[in-house]
């Protein structure tokens, strides 16, 4: 396995959580989460359906309102939207694919004010691509145009959750390289919610490990990695874990 966690990051911080709490009507779900993203780093948020990573996503974007505890976003700590927080230089990749079907590529990308020059150059397969309905692209090529349309834009801050559900290895390993090829070449702090674990050591700086709405487990991926293993029985596997349903 390579890891590629060994680089100097910038000290500017992205994204800052301490103590936060987050939930749905009252009820919380994340407790006391410290999580810190800085420029230039990919950070790796891991753990079993339920553990609360796509709740912690949806409050660091804006969606959910936290529930007590700290939240800094682009350098402000004041709870802003998601249209907000986008003007300012976040992007946000939800686990469900955002391409509108009816659409082609190309029109997906100027909906979004993105050129497909801009887009190409990330993913250079998608020039071929950008005539067809986005409905007749396969899963892969959606979600690079959804990475694409993303990163084109330019962020200080990108949220994938879940970027590679559903998709085979082989896609997932260039969608990963392509997010940390961002983070080294635009100095873009990145949070991935992942379930290809393995995978996204390959391509992190830092991991947190949820379990039950709490991070159990912080270190860099070259740690985490080191005892693999030992971690997925300990906090991966899936069991009755309610907390959330993702």
């Amino acid at each position: 396995m390579t890891i590629t966690s060994e680089k100097t990051v910038a000290s500017d911080v992205v994204l800052e959580c301490r103590g936060l709490s987050a939930g749905y009507d009252g009820a919380v779900v994340c407790r006391d989460l410290d999580i810190t993203v800085k420029a230039g780093e990919v950070v790796a948020l891991i753990g079993a359906n339920g553990a609360g990573k796509s709740t912690t996503m949806l409050t660091v974007s804006g969606e959910l309102a936290p529930i007590s505890g700290e939240l800094s976003v682009l350098g402000s700590g004041k709870r802003s939207s998601l249209a907000t927080l986008a003007r300012r230089g976040l992007s946000y990749v939800t686990e469900e694919r955002s391409v509108i079907m009816g659409l082609t590529g190309a029109e997906n990308l100027r909906l979004a004010g993105v050129s497909a020059d801009a887009a190409c150059e990330i993913f250079p397969e998608l020039r071929a691509l950008l005539k067809r309905p986005a409905g007749l692209l396969s899963g892969g090529e959606q979600q690079m145009l959804t990475l694409a349309r993303a990163l084109a834009r330019e962020p200080r801050l990108l949220l994938a959750d879940e970027l590679s559900l559903g998709l085979a290895p082989q896609i997932v390993q260039r969608l990963l390289a392509v997010v940390r090829e961002a983070a080294d070449s635009r100095n873009l702090g990145v949070l991935l919610v992942e379930q290809h674990v393995r995978q996204v050591l390959e391509v992190a700086d830092r991991v947190y490990v949820m379990r039950r709405g709490k991070v159990m487990l912080e270190g860099t991926a070259a740690e985490i990695g080191a005892d693999i293993d030992a971690v997925q029985r300990a906090y991966l596997a899936q069991g009755p874990d309610l907390s959330e349903e993702e």
